[in-house]
């Protein structure tokens, strides 16, 4: 198998639910929301390009972090601008619900301006860079004004640290409003075909540490990629415009089958942290030997179950969550990491021309995607370049060998299965594709080619 399907599954039931639009949308159910903050809406900002249906804002510089309301937290400057604890505003009570222990944290809040989505939005997906010194953590949480002036509650985004010796990594089940939902790592409205939208939405940043400790987790990046992607089983074909490979290390996931199943039963679920160990390292970031002690010495490629550990979701019991493995991936010096969706195979060779590999999901039956060998209801590889004639070269993690990982796929094939939101299973079910999600990774201080081009996909 090419990786962990339930959560994503569950995801697809929310968006497919406009699939069944031919035969009769179900109409959204109005229910009580608390109120989202009654400030103005904030200019709509950067990050998307005319025509397109995504909105990426993120905050992080030193400007962003001095704005926003702030509970005992502090903007702090320098080569890479973030956010930190001041002075604590409380301490509260957290009760681990994948440990069963119950401690004690001090804490405080940065919650950042409004924000208007150039892009009313049905799915919203938050990510962040952080480190998390042990001893210390962060919660991230979003809530939102919809298109017909009803507020959301806060819905909690994530409960992360990079590590797992404070608390354990995870997304929160069981979050609605009876007009949204939770999907692990995305709001999605559940009905879109009623035309409800989120037209606002804020982020809130708590970050905790040990009482009286002085430590403090520091936030380099926070934002959100708010999307509208239309109903669609297929999408045009993007004509070729580029030819050219990047040279990326190569690690199969299926050479790892068995290892640590306590991390979603090993490495045939690992799609997700080995594609982005593969790109961590073409960045030419690794563990150290301290960071690997803990894997098995007769283990190859220690680095992948490395990775596992440090994008597990204890509560979706996967490696799957995609604003974990960005901040996994931005735990490594000086690197950067985003989830967001693109437009096309352009905006990826976009990328390629400036040196940036992607990671993408998507899902497919064998008979969808030539030489694969395989069909999957979810599954992340790594683009890595086109060929003369514009088929994609990808390091398919999904394959027997560290040796057989690079393949090259049929673009209109590839380009289909990853654009599109609805698609047909073996049973012949319409359940859901991703619509263009992928993880960008790339240093914090890129070159200015690597800006220009992460800037015309609508990242800054």
């Amino acid at each position: 198998m090419a990786g962990p399907t339930s959560r994503r599954n569950v995801l697809g039931a929310a968006i497919a639910a406009a699939a069944t639009a031919t035969a009769g949308a179900v109409s959204a159910s109005a229910g009580p929301a608390a109120a989202a903050g009654a400030e103005a809406a904030s200019p709509p900002a950067r990050g998307r390009r005319p025509g397109t249906l995504v909105d990426n804002r993120f905050w992080s510089t030193h400007t962003d972090w001095r704005c926003g309301d702030r509970a005992g937290t502090r903007a702090v400057a320098g080569r890479r601008p973030g956010v930190v604890i001041a002075e604590p505003v409380g301490t509260t009570e957290h009760p681990d619900p994948h440990t069963g222990t119950t401690a004690y944290w001090e804490y405080a809040t940065w919650t950042s301006p409004v924000h208007r989505s150039r892009v009313p939005a049905t799915e919203v997906i938050a990510s962040w860079n952080a480190h998390t010194p042990v001893g210390t953590w962060l919660q991230v949480e979003l809530s939102g004004r919809y298109s017909d002036g009803v507020a959301t509650p806060w819905f909690v985004m994530g409960r992360w640290a990079a590590g797992d010796t404070d608390i354990r990594r995870t997304s929160v089940d069981g979050q609605g409003d009876g007009r949204a939902s939770i999907w692990t790592d995305t709001f999605s409205v559940d009905d879109a075909a009623s035309g409800l939208r989120l037209d606002t939405y804020r982020l809130r940043l708590t970050l905790y540490r040990r009482p009286g400790s002085g430590l403090t987790p520091t936030v380099w990046r926070l934002g959100a990629m708010a999307s509208d992607i239309p109903d669609r089983f297929g999408v045009p074909a993007s004509e070729p415009a580029l030819a050219r490979e990047l040279i990326v290390p190569r690690y199969s996931q299926n050479t790892h089958v068995g290892r640590y199943p306590e991390y979603d039963n090993g490495g045939e679920a690992w799609c997700s942290p080995t594609s982005s160990q593969m790109i961590i390292e073409y960045w030419g970031r690794t563990p150290t030997a301290a960071d690997l002690a803990w894997v098995n010495p007769e283990f190859d490629d220690p680095q992948v179950c490395h990775a596992a550990r440090h994008t597990y979701d204890h509560q979706y019991r996967g490696c799957g969550n995609w604003p974990f493995n960005a901040a996994y991936a931005a735990t490594y010096p000086d690197m950067s990491a985003v989830v967001t969706r693109l437009s096309s195979l352009t905006d990826l060779e976009t990328l390629i021309a400036a040196g940036i590999p992607a990671i993408t999901s998507q899902s497919f039956l064998a008979s969808e995607l030539t030489g694969a060998g395989y069909g999957t209801t979810g599954h992340l590889m790594t683009v890595i370049g086109f060929t003369a004639g514009g088929d994609v070269i990808a390091n398919d993690p999904a394959s027997p060998s560290n040796e057989a990982v690079r393949r090259v796929y049929r673009r209109t094939e590839w380009e289909n299965i990853w654009l599109r939101t609805k698609r047909y299973n073996a049973s012949g079910r319409v359940v859901s594709g991703t619509g263009g999600v992928c993880y960008v990774y790339w240093p914090a201080h890129p070159t200015a080619a690597q800006r220009t081009a992460l800037g015309a996909v609508g990242i800054h």
